[in-house]
């Protein structure tokens, strides 16, 4: 059975796919916080619209980006107590908009997100 794409669907996992190959350590992260915010802005934008699939793939994808951050953090490192329990609190806000939509707690998620990027020097 073929699974069912958008073209966007399509050439955006193509995109990351290609992305993550060629990718360093570093620049993994910063993709996997670029995912994180771009799913979140996905799954509000898609709330907007009562697009509930679209809502739920996104809030997916934001919780595989997390996945992501966490499995790669270096738990000998200085402050990756801290970097993993903010992933956790960025976890349950996502979780918690599962059975009941909060876009302004994904909104706050979403710039906490971006702030700790750009104090990792990820974002400019």
């Amino acid at each position: 059975m073929l699974v069912q794409q958008s073209p966007h669907d399509a050439y955006r996992r193509v995109d990351f796919d290609a992305r993550v190959a060629s990718a360093r350590p570093d620049q993994l992260v910063a993709l996997c916080f670029e995912q994180f915010d771009l799913a979140l802005g996905s799954a509000i934008a898609a709330d907007r619209r009562g697009d509930n699939a679209r809502r739920s793939a996104s809030l997916t994808r934001a919780l595989a980006a997390l996945a992501a951050l966490q499995l790669g953090v270096d738990r000998a490192a200085a402050g990756a107590d801290a970097l993993l329990q903010f992933y956790d609190g960025l976890r349950r806000s996502v979780l918690g908009s599962v059975p009941a939509f909060d876009p302004a707690t994904l909104a706050r998620a979403r710039r906490d997100a971006l702030d700790v990027a750009e104090a990792l020097g990820l974002r400019e």
